[in-house]
């Protein structure tokens, strides 16, 4: 943000990169400039190249200023639901005076309690994303959102925390940075999508979000306006088109184009007798293919990625959720795609579509998401995520003055038997989280729908 009223997102995606800038004016979102170009250095989601993402971050940036006709400095930056894991977290303190009485409760007091629900082993090649308050408890009374202002002895925070690989993390931020950009906030991608694709009443009672993207498919289950579990298919979009590519003989670039202007994603749909040329590689004259045809190729990858996602989603009763499922994301723009869906998942599809000016095409939904995730955080939302900033910059400094106070080999025998102690608890640790994380998890959805 470059001030209180603007607000700026950046999508990462395999296939573009966008950027929108947004005035948040009268409570209501105003875009007011946006930029899309295409992706180098990303491979399914995941950045492979930090040089090429970085030059395409600049051209999109580039675009959004001009269109909006203003600089910009700090960006809310999506990250992609790789190995993503879910887990409840839970912290308490005492905020008493030293007498023992009750005191009122401040702003420096929920930091404390955030800071209390942050102290988890993690595996060192993970990080904490972020961390969504669910409700604090003062002296036994439940259900507060918001406790500054209030006395209490006692205080508890619980809420939901977000981990992914730290490569993923680090990459992005490097990417943002050298693009002469600032970090503002980390959002994880299939929480800003749902602000947008999904309805108060389908984040409440329950709904299946699916992102059909060009380098990957994610699914992501969302109740009680809280993101549950998601799902990700390293098949999307470019699987189409290569398909398309390989059985018509012709280029990446034409297979594209054509999936775009006469593709269905079911077959049925399409007509027999429409027929259009097809440069074939090898051939001087064009081939004619029908839309039919076309279509059959489309479908084919299509239902493997459905009937895949169905499987997993099945396993955990998703398609009782009266939400049903919402599509988005590029492919999305596909006709027939909802009538696929539906077919395969047994449940109501509808697709969700942008309705801003000029970006009313369903790749847009997520970098707009982001936005709208920015303007609707509350207060306790924002001290929260300082806080996870502030636990994130001493443990790097902390790791940071251990490399450079480690050796690469110690003589003296105690040193070497303290580190060797030091490390096996942490092992144990981190192994004994990601089995409680795996029944937690596993339990959560067990009673998910009671």
């Amino acid at each position: 943000m470059n001030n209180s009223d603007i607000f700026v997102g950046l999508d990462i995606g395999t296939t573009s990169i966008k950027v929108i800038i947004a005035e948040f004016v009268k409570n209501q979102l105003n875009i007011i400039g946006y930029g899309n170009t295409g992706s180098v250095g990303l491979n399914r989601g995941v950045i492979v190249d930090i040089d090429q993402v970085v030059a395409s971050i600049k051209d999109a940036v580039k675009q959004a200023e001009q269109r909006a006709n203003i600089d910009i400095s700090d960006v809310t930056v999506g990250i992609p639901a790789n190995m993503l894991q879910i887990e409840q977290c839970r912290g308490m303190i005492a905020v008493s005076e030293e007498d023992g009485s009750a005191k009122e409760i401040t702003e420096d007091d929920v930091r404390k309690v955030t800071q209390a629900a942050l102290v988890q082993s993690l595996p060192p090649e993970r990080s904490v994303i972020d961390v969504v308050p669910d409700e604090f408890t003062v002296d036994g009374f439940d259900g507060i959102k918001d406790p500054r202002g209030m006395v209490g002895v006692r205080m508890e925070m619980q809420g939901v925390m977000y981990t992914g690989p730290k490569t993923i993390l680090h990459n992005t931020k490097k990417c943002v940075e050298r693009a002469g950009l600032t970090v503002s906030d980390i959002v994880v991608a299939p929480i800003a999508l749902s602000q947008v694709a999904l309805n108060d009443g389908e984040q409440d009672f329950g709904a299946i979000v699916v992102d059909l993207g060009g380098g990957k498919t994610t699914a992501a289950v969302v109740h009680d306006h809280k993101l549950k579990y998601t799902y990700l298919d390293q098949e999307g979009g470019d699987y189409v088109t290569r398909d398309i590519s390989v059985v018509l003989n012709t280029s990446i670039e034409n297979a594209e184009m054509l999936k775009r202007n006469y593709g269905y994603a079911m077959s049925s749909l399409a007509s027999e007798e429409e027929s259009f040329p097809v440069q074939v590689v090898g051939r001087q004259e064009p081939e004619k293919v029908t839309e039919q045809y076309l279509s059959e190729i489309i479908e084919a990858r299509l239902r493997q990625i459905f009937e895949k996602l169905a499987t997993a989603l099945e396993q955990i009763n998703a398609f009782q959720l009266p939400g049903g499922v919402v599509l988005t994301g590029g492919m999305a723009a596909l006709p027939g795609i909802a009538e696929l869906a539906e077919e395969i998942f047994q449940v109501q599809v509808r697709v969700y579509i942008p309705q801003e000016i000029n970006l009313r095409i369903p790749s847009f939904t997520q970098v707009i998401g982001l936005v709208e995730y920015a303007t609707k955080q509350s207060e306790i939302d924002l001290i929260v995520k300082q806080t996870l900033g502030s636990a994130k910059a001493k443990r790097q400094n902390l790791d940071n003055q251990q490399k450079g106070n480690s050796r690469p080999e110690q003589k003296p025998v105690k040193k070497p038997k303290k580190n060797n102690h030091a490390d096996e608890p942490k092992k144990n640790q981190t192994s004994g989280e990601e089995n409680g994380f795996g029944y937690k998890f596993k339990h959560m959805f067990d009673n998910f729908f009671d």
